[in-house]
């Protein structure tokens, strides 16, 4: 009887399928390249192995191949109703709802599987992260949901590498950053070709405001990590983050053109989204240049890839596209059909969206009192978003910069002590004195 690496039976009757599907599995769980090809390896080994077409139809979703990724998914559900476990079979059914983008069914059915099945971590990994099912369900709950997910399931996998980095990285997004930091440091020492450890060690870095620590981490380590690897981008995107934080743009921006367009169809669509437009706002927000063509280049390549889209999380970016182009037909549209979405109840993230929408196209057309206005009185409901606190905190910067540049400095002086109590920030501190003129 062949299993994954985790002891849970694989209907399979290769021994070398079975060994690729357990390398694919490791290789997708540390976000480091190479899985596709041992996925298709195990089904090229056998074809008729149910779960190595669920993992592929997974991959296929990552990078936004929607129509492969259901036709792949497709096939696993068909082979797995002849030949797969009890368990098998759940978890592919999990895996159609996710794919489908049945969001709140397939949580729902992930925390069904998980009880009878707590170390299928390819399900596992479902709720988790910055981009899984509890960020993107609209919860305002879901940093402090994924903490007590991962904390309930600890004991069922001990020192594995994979979860323990994730339950870090759950721990300091809910808040406790010592420990979280201290648990993904635990991961990195079991496997230092991880990149999901290495990017939740930059969170708690960057919760910390120790962003010459995370420059440091990236420059020792990223040398061995190709930049196909789906969060290599995203890393970098951390070290702009550090360069702003010094009041080196120039540095920031070199990370946009060096690494981030380079890589724009190597790496996952969401990434290359939110990294590109969230690192040109930040950077266009506080008047530094960007290159000419730039914010042209990032919504030729969202036309082509995000035609619809509840996710506020999506929302946000496209709509910093939008305002920075002044495109008026965009910023229209997108503002209704998010006024209709919440309308008809069909918005998990809530008001906070046509409020955020509003927000960006007013900063964008200088109408500092009108940004603050809208941001107001939803920046309790951030969270709702979705994605990390880092990713969220552009918001935030462009509710103080609005504050700041509208006169309202005592509002933005409190925003910004609450955030200096928080964490050390070199940025935050200049605004502050800013604030205080």
């Amino acid at each position: 009887m062949e299993e994954d690496r985790y002891g849970l039976q694989l209907s399979t009757a290769s021994a070398d399928a079975a060994a690729a599907y357990r390398e694919g599995m490791d290789l997708l769980l540390a976000f480091w390249p190479g899985a596709t090809d041992a996925f298709e390896r195990a089904i090229m080994l056998d074809p008729d192995f149910a779960l190595a077409h669920a993992a592929r139809a997974r991959v296929h979703a990552i990078y936004q191949q929607r129509e492969a990724a259901l036709q792949t998914i497709k096939r696993a559900r068909d082979l797995v109703a002849r030949r797969g476990t009890e368990r098998e079979q759940s978890h592919v059914a999990t895996l159609v709802l996710a794919l489908e983008g049945r969001g709140a069914e397939a949580l729902a059915s992930t925390l069904t599987h998980l009880a009878s099945w707590p170390r299928d971590a390819m399900i596992m990994a479902l709720p988790l992260g910055a981009f899984g099912l509890l960020a993107f369900s609209g919860r305002a709950d879901h940093d402090a949901a994924r903490r007590d997910l991962c904390d309930r399931f600890a004991p069922e996998y001990g020192e594995d590498w994979w979860f323990l980095s994730n339950h870090g990285w759950a721990l300091t997004e809910a808040g406790d950053v010592t420990w979280g930091r201290a648990i993904t440091e635990r991961s990195f020492a079991l496997r230092r070709h991880n990149a999901y450890a290495v990017h939740a060690l930059l969170h708690a870095m960057f919760e910390a405001g120790a962003y010459g620590e995370a420059d440091a981490l990236v420059d020792g380590w990223i040398g061995d990590y190709d930049r196909t690897g789906m969060l290599h981008g995203h890393i970098c995107w951390h070290q702009a983050l550090g360069a702003l934080d010094r009041g080196d743009a120039a540095k920031a921006l070199a990370v946009y053109t060096d690494v981030l367009v380079p890589t724009m169809e190597s790496a996952p669509p969401l990434n290359t989204l939110s990294d590109c437009a969230s690192l040109l706002w930040r950077l266009t927000a506080e008047g530094q240049p960007v290159p000419s063509n730039a914010w042209g280049d990032v919504s030729a390549y969202a036309s082509n890839r995000f035609t619809s889209s509840s996710l506020a999380f999506v929302e946000m970016h496209l709509m910093m596209i939008a305002a920075a182009m002044h495109d008026s037909a965009a910023l229209k549209g997108r503002l209704a059909a998010m006024e209709r979405r919440l309308a008809e109840g069909k918005l998990p993230a809530g008001r906070i969206v046509p409020h955020m929408l509003r927000a960006l196209r007013a900063f964008a057309d200088g109408n500092w009192r009108g940004c603050a206005r809208d941001l107001a009185p939803v920046m309790g409901d951030l969270a709702r978003i979705g994605g990390s606190h880092a990713q969220r905190e552009v918001i935030e910067d462009t509710y103080i910069l609005a504050l700041i540049r509208s006169g309202d400095l005592v509002q933005a002086r409190a925003v910004l002590d609450a955030r200096l109590h928080r964490r050390p920030s070199a940025r935050d501190t200049r605004w502050r004195a800013l604030a205080a003129e």
